[in-house]
């Protein structure tokens, strides 16, 4: 009976491959959301685990393509990238300096940690190209390292068996070196700086939007624009534009009804006392001005007007005061400025502000006087809730492309990899989204942290799922000395990058430094764990600057390991 339910299992299992992955990733989240005292292992890491032993289920092993793989890390770090390309391009310059410092530092001393494990175990050139890749996760140190085995003038024999120890390496070593990642970047990290990954994202992100960073689902109690209802009790109100001359701020009558009937608005028009008005301005305004009009009043529904929240793209260069006194001439109730942002960032709302054509503003009213804000600023962005895939096709496909070119210097062969060129495909995206907001190129939200959660916790699970029965019986055959040098090599490089970091490089936000860390050992799994613990994008500037260069100076690493080792 039991026989046979095991080999149903396995023949269900080889057939359909997907079910596995999906039976890995529920069993992952449901195990990474459990709390051991303040220790969560989250998500990724769970479906990591998960789909190690799910793979024991099926000894024949697993068919979760190599495409498949490729395809959901793809969507993971092109929304990744596409989220934080308006600032990754804005923070070029001297700000990337320590990141590039880090991401040299990290390389510098993983070669070093490779060569003394080697050295110690007696590993030899293929098993230590394999540590390197498997305990460092960058699977392009496997190529480059296979190729250069090739021009030692190795017999048939020994560049066979060299050769097949780069693949038990890897396979041993990339479970841990992953996980790994996630605990000194996500736990250790934090604890060393002494502040934990969401508050420090809180407070950076609160520092450069001058406000409070919310929490999802979290507003203030107050809404600083309100709408209220008044019944006018007093003849002497004045004409419109008397009546809302008395308050200082701005203040519009967006409604009156009188004798049951509604009526034009005109700045001219005289207020009679049992008219109903709708007045919409700031909560300060309102309430200054309350006094003098009367009884605030909730009883008819009819009075009610749906306001219009909208972002319009400036066509010009203009001040914001200038700006908004056109606007106040040209539209009689007024709109109402809510922010300014330029690529993403948003601006102080100083009246002296220097507005440029592409800025993007945000402005609540009427929509009949939204229309007339937009042909007075620009071209109006129309809100959707639909992903532009087009948008998100192309970038990957340039991507991908990117990925595939190969650069080699003194012979070595250097290529970002498909992961690193939709990197980088998603930033120029994001960029020219942020520059052009106007553009098609919808990428909503909930869209974007559907891509960042499937796309890595798949990628990792269907790693597990490949390689985690073949770890098993690699160490079964080879002893743990493999596993025990793919430890050393995980932890050492990225524990000595950490006080770098810290001391010499002087990072001071633990968000921050742990984006730019994981970045360094092209750990993605360690930042999707940083990115879902921040609660925020803060970490991901550092990140997408780091990775981009540790695709490169990991790579090179693959040729040096089997030349010294």
């Amino acid at each position: 009976m039991i026989n046979d339910i095991v080999q149903y299992v396995q023949t269900t299992f080889t057939a359909t491959p997907y079910l596995p992955l999906f039976i890995a990733l529920a069993i992952g989240y449901a195990v990474g959301s459990i709390k051991f005292g303040t220790f969560k292992l989250g998500g990724v890491a769970g479906s990591l685990l998960a789909g190690v032993f799910v793979s024991l289920a099926c000894p024949t092993g697993f068919a979760i393509d190599g495409g498949t793989k490729n395809f959901l890390f793809s969507i993971f770090i092109f929304a990744v990238g596409y989220e934080s390309g308006p600032e990754f391009f804005r923070s070029l310059g001297k700000k990337t300096l320590k990141e590039v410092a880090l991401a040299v530092t990290l390389a510098v001393t993983a070669l070093a940690t490779v060569v003394g494990v080697a050295k110690i175990f007696d590993l030899g050139k293929g098993l230590a190209a394999g540590v390197a890749s498997g305990g460092l996760t960058q699977s392009a140190i496997m190529g480059v390292s296979t190729d250069a085995l090739t021009k030692y003038g190795l017999d048939s024999a020994d560049l066979a068996k060299q050769t097949a120890n780069v693949g038990v390496g890897y396979a041993v070593t990339y479970i841990f070196g992953t996980i790994g990642a996630i605990i000194v970047c996500a736990i250790i990290l934090p604890k060393f700086m002494g502040k934990g990954l969401n508050d420090a994202a809180i407070e950076e992100e609160a520092k450069n939007h001058s406000a409070i960073a919310f929490e999802p689902g979290q507003s203030y109690a107050l809404n600083n624009l309100i709408g209220r209802i008044y019944k006018v009790t007093t003849d002497s109100l004045g004409t419109v534009k008397d009546a809302l001359a008395k308050s200082e701020q701005t203040v519009t009558l967006e409604k009156i009804k009188r004798a049951g009937k509604y009526i034009d608005i005109t700045d001219d028009l005289k207020l009679e006392q049992d008219d109903l008005i709708l007045i919409v301005g700031t909560r300060d305004a309102i309430v200054d001005l309350a006094a003098n009009l009367g009884v605030e009043s909730y009883k008819d529904a009819e009075m009610n007007l749906v306001m219009q929240t909208q972002e319009i793209v400036v066509d010009k260069n203009t001040t914001l005061k200038e700006l908004n006194d056109q606007i106040n001439q040209e539209i009689l109730h007024g709109v109402y400025l809510i922010d300014v942002s330029r690529m993403g960032a948003k601006l102080s709302l100083d009246k002296n502000i220097e507005l440029k054509s592409g800025d993007v503003l945000k402005v609540y009213g009427s929509q009949s006087d939204v229309d007339k804000a937009i042909k007075a600023i620009g071209k109006g962005i129309k809100a959707s809730n639909v992903t532009d895939m087009c948008f998100l096709a192309l970038a990957c496909v340039l991507g991908i492309l990117i990925g595939l070119l190969t650069l080699k210097v003194g012979g070595i062969p250097l290529s970002l990899g498909s992961g690193g060129g939709v990197l980088l495909a998603g930033l120029f995206f994001g960029w020219l989204k942020g520059k052009n907001a106007a553009i098609s190129g919808s990428m909503p939200g909930p869209a974007l942290q559907f891509m960042k959660d499937i796309g890595l916790a798949g990628f990792v699970a269907a790693v597990g799922l490949n390689s985690g029965l073949q770890a098993f019986v690699t160490i079964r055959e080879q002893g743990f000395s493999i596993l025990f040098a793919g430890l050393i090599v995980t932890f050492i490089p990225l524990l000595i990058t950490m006080v770098v970091g810290k001391y010499i490089l002087r990072y001071d936000n633990s968000s921050i430094f742990a984006g730019a860390l994981s970045g360094s050992r092209s750990a993605n799994p360690a930042f999707g764990q940083v990115l879902t613990v921040s609660g925020n994008g803060v970490p991901t500037i550092p990140f997408a600057v780091t990775y981009a260069l540790a695709n490169v100076f990991l790579t090179i690493l693959g040729p040096l390991i089997v030349a010294f080792c």
